[in-house]
Parts: structure tokens; C-alpha cells; sequence
């Protein structure tokens, strides 16, 4: 589990580990996401189940290293979620390259990198195995101060559905959820960049503006996502592949 320091990918994880599953929290925090690590141990009074490890999702060994911890700790991969993403917002025409690269690097080539070694340990053990990708109501279309994100996310449905077509044959499937607008520390610090942009006035504004549009009537907390996820890397959902879950309260209807 990439990106598990805070966030959707921390109550990811901690509704995996209430399922039953052991859990390897994963962040370029390192810090941090040893500190959730060592709380949920405590939690369940059982260090055998989770662990921590660093990783920067950009570095092929790096994730290759988290992997082989992984494997070594709990005996195989059965799941694997490539969740770490970030978020710069700029209004389209300052768009620099180093904005561009930044977040395509962490959101598209970081899942890139995730699916092949993944799908590496996956296929020499045998048995199969769950890729799931974390995309975006931005992936379903684009939204201004944004742009290279839901390109970003975009790409993430395109790669979930290639890596699909093309682990099939090994009985691994390939999914991905996307989720809306989620009160998470991410979402703090985009509404604090959309003010420095000049693209809202007030904190709070911007997602008060996007909640509006949500059938639901608000928007989502961490254990909004978690049934889905938790479906989503168990048995019941083994003749799922290619395909990815909107999980937005209403917010996108595609």
C-alpha cells in the first residue's frame, strides 16, 4: 500500500488489516508512516500483520525493495495498491514543465512502476493476484488549475486497463477507484494552493464550490472509500478486471 501515511491510503490499509489481512504501510514519509505502523500494531495487539516500508514510487528499485520486504515479511503479494499521488494546482498557462513532470512522475510513471513489480513478484510465485490503482473523478475529466493532475489520473485508467488486458493470462486482475473530493490533509493543502493561484478567495471556498455538485450532498471522509476498497482486494471481486469504481457520492455520472 503506497501513499499509506495519511489519508485514503492509511484507512485503506486499516480496514485491510480489520478484514483480516496483513498490511504493509508504504510512504516516501518515512517517519510517518512508521509511526502508523507501530499505532496499528499497538492497535491489534500483533506486530506480526503490519509493517512499514520507505519507498519513493519514481525509484524502480526502491519500489522493488518494498516489495521483497514485503514478501519476506508475510511469505507472498497478493495485493498490491499503487495509491501515493500528489497535487500542485497552477492555472493552465503557468504550467511549467518541472509542475508537469512532478506530478506525472509520483501519479503516472509511480503506478507504471508499481503494476510491472508487482506483477513481477505476482507471476514467479504463481497464484495470481489483485494490481489496484488509485484515479480520480479527474480522471474522468478535466478541471481547470489542474491540468496536469487529471492528466495525471487519467493516465492511471489507461494503465490499469492495459495492465488488464495483459496480466490476464496470469490470473492477475487489474482495478482502480476514483474517488471525488475527499477531506483529507491532500485536500488542505490543494485549498491552500488554489488561494496562493488566485483561484479562490477563502479557505474552504473551493471545496465548498466542488460540494455543491455532490448528489450526496457533502463530501466524502476516508471510510467513504474503504468498502469499496476492501471489495475490491478480496475474493468477491475476482471477475473484476480492467475496470474503475467511482466512489464521488454522485459527484460524476459517466
Amino acid at each position: 500500500m503506497t501513499g499509506a501515511a495519511r489519508g485514503i491510503g492509511r484507512a485503506i490499509g486499516e480496514a485491510l488489516l480489520d478484514a483480516g489481512a496483513s498490511v504493509c504501510f508504504a510512504d516516501v514519509n518515512t517517519a510517518e508512516v512508521e509511526q502508523v505502523a507501530n499505532a496499528n500494531a499497538a492497535r491489534l495487539d500483533d506486530r506480526s500483520r503490519v509493517m512499514a516500508a520507505s519507498v519513493d514510487v519514481r525509484d524502480r528499485a526502491q519500489v522493488a525493495s518494498m516489495i521483497a520486504q514485503t514478501v519476506a515479511q508475510f511469505g507472498r503479494l497478493d495485493v498490491m495498491f499503487n495509491n501515493a499521488g500528489i497535487n500542485r494546482p497552477m492555472n493552465l498557462l503557468d504550467v511549467t514543465e518541472e509542475n508537469w513532470h512532478m506530478i506525472m512522475d509520483v501519479n503516472g510513471l509511480g503506478c507504471l512502476i508499481g503494476i510491472q513489480e508487482a506483477a513481477k513478484q505476482m507471476v514467479a510465485q504463481g497464484g495470481g493476484g489483485k494490481i489496484i490503482n488509485t484515479a480520480s473523478i479527474a480522471s474522468r475529466q478535466g478541471f481547470d488549475n489542474v491540468a496536469p493532475y487529471c492528466a495525471s489520473k487519467f493516465a492511471v485508467v489507461s494503465l490499469t486497463q492495459s495492465a488488464a488486458r495483459d496480466l490476464a493470462k496470469h490470473d492477475i486482475t487489474v482495478t482502480g477507484f476514483a474517488p471525488g473530493v475527499v477531506a483529507t490533509e491532500m485536500w488542505d493543502q490543494v485549498d491552500r494552493d488554489l488561494m496562493e493561484i488566485g483561484a479562490s478567495d477563502r479557505p474552504g471556498q473551493a471545496m465548498e464550490e466542488f460540494s455543491s455538485e455532490i448528489l450526496k450532498g457533502r463530501v466524502a471522509v476516508p471510510a467513504d472509500i474503504t468498502g469499496t476498497t476492501t471489495f475490491l482486494a478480496s475474493r468477491a471481486s475476482d471477475y473484476m478486471t480492467g475496470q474503475i469504481v467511482m466512489i464521488d457520492g454522485g459527484m460524476t455520472l459517466v
